[in-house]
């Protein structure tokens, strides 16, 4: 009897090998960050799109907030680094005459205030106080460290937080709108605000500051991030549209160079510096500032973020090393 032929994926019932999605390049990609999710399920879900582990965010969105979420996928989490100390652009929503825990509209409120007598005049000039070169106290539901666990721990913990004030830069600090609303029967005033602001302002602790100033109280019910350096809204991309990515196609992402160029200053390198540079030698300075610039080679390949060490520049990553 001929042995019996092995079995084939073509036979009836056999099921097909399922598709692996293609590992995206590395690269940036800026995401819409929706309603209800933090930063870390962003991330954990387009580890799923991108098809590796290597992904990273440049700065936390609260779970309630939308908008501009920067991710770094292969080797462009080592540019992330520069990206979160770029300055941000926010849309807001603040509601006067209503305190929370949370500084936001997640948490429970603990003093509601009739905000009917507030005017445009006064609130205008507490806007002028809150903008410019400050110190803020940094909501107490933070991430920020106490004695090596997160502030928001503490809390949650039953703890009385208080962080210091640091000091923070709001560039623009602009009211748009005033609109009267009611809460539990209470006249409060709605607040659309948009804001520039440093790496580390906390536009809900600006939200609770501006109610302070005023005597009523305030916090953020809407929060919609716009910019982050030169990653804006117009480049970025839904989770939904993300995902409508073909399964035997890998997800694109904006290419180092580019990615590098919207955060960094640039050095134009010729052939014979991208070679010395990806061995991890310096080069001649030009007139670089001293602060990190993007080493571009030719091809439009990100050879090195380089830093200036007397006449000449150093690499401080090496993303193109010789191979």
């Amino acid at each position: 009897m001929p042995p019996t032929p092995p079995s084939s994926p073509h036979d009836a019932g056999a099921r097909p090998a399922p598709t692996r999605r293609p590992t995206a390049a590395d690269g940036v990609l800026v995401v819409d960050k929706p309603a209800g999710w933090t930063s870390h399920d962003v991330v954990a879900r387009v580890r799923r799109l991108a098809a590796t582990r290597k992904v990273g965010h440049a700065g936390t969105l609260d779970p309630m907030a939308t908008g501009v979420l920067v991710l770094g996928v292969g080797r462009a989490t080592r540019l992330l680094t520069y990206v979160t100390g770029a300055d941000k652009d926010y849309r807001a929503t603040v509601r006067l005459g209503v305190d929370t825990t949370t500084d936001d509209a997640e948490g429970e409120v603990l003093r509601q205030v009739d905000a009917a007598g507030v005017v445009r005049a006064d609130l205008d000039a507490q806007v002028a106080a809150l903008t410019g070169d400050i110190l803020q106290a940094p909501s107490a539901v933070s991430a920020i460290k106490v004695d090596g666990q997160r502030a928001y721990a503490r809390v949650r913990a039953g703890e009385d937080v208080a962080l210091a004030a640091r000091p923070v830069r709001v560039a623009r600090f602009e009211v748009l709108d005033v609109r009267p609303a009611q809460a539990d029967g209470l006249a409060v005033l709605d607040v659309d605000v948009e804001v520039t602001c440093s790496s580390g302002t906390y536009v809900r602790a600006l939200a609770r500051d501006l109610g302070a100033a005023l005597g009523v109280g305030g916090h953020l019910t809407a929060l919609r991030r716009t910019r982050v350096g030169g990653f804006d809204l117009s480049q970025a991309r839904t989770l939904e549209e993300l995902g409508a990515t073909p399964e035997d196609e890998a997800i694109t992402v904006l290419p180092l160079a580019a990615a590098a160029r919207a955060v960094l200053p640039v050095r134009e390198l010729d052939e014979a510096e991208a070679r010395a540079l990806s061995y991890g030698q310096g080069v001649e300075a030009a007139d670089e500032p001293a602060g990190p610039v993007a080493a571009v080679g030719p091809g439009e390949v990100l050879v090195a973020v380089v830093e200036r060490r007397g006449p000449r520049l150093r690499p401080a990553v090496v993303f193109a090393p010789a191979s």
